[in-house]
């Protein structure tokens, strides 16, 4: 699954520089998750990291994106290969 950061967001800019997939962007009026880049910090965390430090807890499990534990371990290990090429 995807995380999504709801209208409730304050733009506090602390959930961005800690995304490792930098799927995290300041979007028209409050931040975005790329689903495409998103894999919940799998391969990277136990927890996802927005999550933790968001201090009005406005970031959720995207129900539009649902995906299992393994095709999050799948997109991360596509997401480093492709950033090794790079």
């Amino acid at each position: 699954m995807s995380l999504k950061i709801l209208d409730t967001c304050v733009n506090c800019d602390v959930c961005e520089p800690v995304c490792p997939n930098k799927a995290i962007s300041l979007g028209e009026e409050y931040y975005v998750i790329d689903p495409a880049l998103c894999t919940e910090c799998v391969g990277h965390h136990d927890e996802p990291q927005c999550v933790e430090v968001c201090p009005v807890e406005c970031i959720i499990v995207d129900p539009g994106h649902t995906e299992s534990r393994e095709a999050l371990e799948l997109k991360y290990r596509h997401l480093m290969s492709s950033s090794d090429a790079a």
